[in-house]
């Protein structure tokens, strides 16, 4: 008798249906998994019929030949588990599910037949409501995860026989129930608050512009000063992040592997990572054998934070020059091409020269650095990228009686209100364009979008002449002063929001050249 049995694999972020099918023959005893398996997928033979002996069903000494089709897509993972170890069991006669192919299934295998929790489960959930199935059954660890999308009946099981006796209608279980407005009562909840920064004012300011804008914005200043700090907190200034915004991402952290318990089954708030410098290209990007999410996928609709840039290797820094410009990771091999999301906003600080006092008036630091030591730690960040980065701040030393001083300023909330103001008039003006922030804007759009008086061009003009900006600065500019003026709610860019974007490009005569 032929078992079948219908489930899912992931291949980038999405998912691709797979069929599986069992057969058995008489002769030597050999379990054959055809089909582009992985090594992970093959192993699978072993803790399928552990579970099912352990189950009391005998496995007799046959020819076994599993096939998963289509046999041209790569599998990988433990989640074949579940719909193999189901179509062996209709191979063999002991059950014979009518209604097999109107769920599909996922799951690990313990050796004793219980379900273990796997990766990839809310793009595998999206595809399952796509192609219209009953159902999904999965471990009740991924139950959470899966019901997330609308228009899904999701069935969690604890073990393989709980899996069976539903399928042949024995037991009933009932659909699992996400409340989502209750999850998403969660939502930009943090322990730390802007409000804790004591003075950095002008910085603060940088922040929310760029948070407003979606803007790049690297930090420089001696340590101490509160580089890390400052972007620690940029997250509860953030706008909100929406359900579609939030499945997308919780799509990348779920084959990545980091939303496998009900505690994490969905992002509530943007990404924040913040990787060492000693990450690799790779690791950083995205890619491998099998391709999964870098650091910058992973950060996508979120913040990337770079801490003590010029300590990154210098590749490493270059790989992030085409999704910084595109948003997007393509990564090619021999056997397919996938594209990852990569829509991030890049948050990095560094100190002026390697002992990190160069131009500081801190009491008791002087810097040796000589005039080549700093050229050189300076010149590991490469013009492109610094171009690329939209706002260019100085993180001065606090002085004492800034630090003795009681906490002053606006808190998150009221400040993150402000940035979704900001945020929503830019939705709406872009509704047309397929872009969500004026960062994004192309050189097009700025025509459209940002008309500029008289007083506006002679102010960027005397930038121009005075710093040698190019091209591409000259769009920045543009860009961070209609944020500004999407702050201050003024549909026309005024000279003084030009002045204040050009200050957050003043470092670059200063620390640059």
């Amino acid at each position: 008798m032929l078992g079948r049995a219908i489930s899912f694999t992931t291949v980038g972020i999405d998912a691709q249906r797979i069929t599986i099918e069992s057969d058995s023959r008489g002769g030597l005893s050999v379990f054959t998994i055809v089909g582009m398996a992985t090594n992970s997928v093959k192993e699978s033979k072993d803790r399928v019929c552990s579970a099912i002996r352990n189950n009391g069903w005998r496995v007799p000494n046959l020819r076994y030949t599993i096939n998963l089709a289509p046999a041209d897509i790569k599998k990988d993972g433990s989640s074949l588990d579940l719909p193999i170890a189901v179509s062996l069991l209709m191979t063999l006669k002991y059950t014979a599910p009518s209604k097999i192919d109107e769920y599909a299934l996922i799951g690990e295998l313990s050796l004793d037949g219980t379900l273990r929790p796997v990766k990839g489960v809310l793009p595998i959930a999206v595809q399952v409501a796509k192609e219209k199935l009953s159902g999904l059954i999965l471990p009740s660890e991924n139950a959470a995860e899966a019901a997330i999308v609308d228009g899904l009946n999701v069935y969690p099981v604890d073990s393989l026989m709980e899996t069976v006796q539903f399928l042949e209608g024995k037991i009933e279980i009932k659909p699992f129930f996400l409340n989502k407005d209750e999850l998403f009562n969660q939502l930009n909840h943090f322990n730390v608050d802007m409000y804790d920064v004591k003075g950095q004012y002008f910085a603060k300011r940088a922040l929310e512009v760029a948070a407003a804008g979606g803007h790049n914005l690297i930090m420089i200043g001696p340590p101490g000063s509160g580089k890390t700090m400052l972007a620690r907190r940029l997250p509860t200034i953030l706008p909100d992040i929406t359900l579609d915004e939030a499945i997308e991402t919780t799509k990348i952290h779920s084959v990545s592997g980091l939303s496998a318990t009900m505690k994490e089954s969905i992002v509530t708030s943007r990404p924040f990572r913040s990787p060492h410098h000693t990450i690799s290209d790779i690791a950083l990007i995205g890619g491998g054998a099998f391709p999964k999410p870098g650091e910058v996928s992973l950060a996508h609709n979120g913040v990337l934070f770079l801490d003590e840039l010029p300590e990154f290797k210098k590749n490493v820094l270059e790989v992030m020059r085409q999704p910084l410009e595109d948003g997007v990771v393509s990564i090619s091999r021999a056997a397919q091409s996938l594209a990852f999301p990569a829509q991030f906003m890049l948050i990095a600080s560094m100190n002026p020269c390697p002992c990190g006092y160069f131009g500081s008036d801190v009491a008791g630091h002087t810097c040796n650095c000589g005039y080549e030591l700093i050229s050189r730690y300076r010149s590991r960040i490469s013009g492109p990228l610094l171009d690329r980065i939209d706002i260019h701040i100085e993180v001065p030393a606090v002085s004492y009686e800034e630090l003795k001083s009681k906490p002053a300023g606006e808190k998150s909330l009221v400040v993150r209100d402000r940035v979704n103001k900001a945020r929503q008039i830019q939705l709406d003006r872009f509704k047309e364009e397929k872009i969500f922030c004026n960062a994004q804007m192309s050189s097009r759009m700025i025509r459209k979008y940002c008309e500029l008086d008289d007083d506006c061009h002679s102010l960027i003009k005397k930038a121009i002449d005075h710093s040698g900006f190019s091209a591409r600065v000259y769009d920045r500019i543009i860009k961070v002063a209609r944020t500004i003026a999407d702050l201050s709610g003024t549909a026309q860019i005024k000279p003084e929001y030009i002045s204040e974007a050009i200050q957050y490009r003043s470092l670059d005569k200063k620390y640059w050249n």
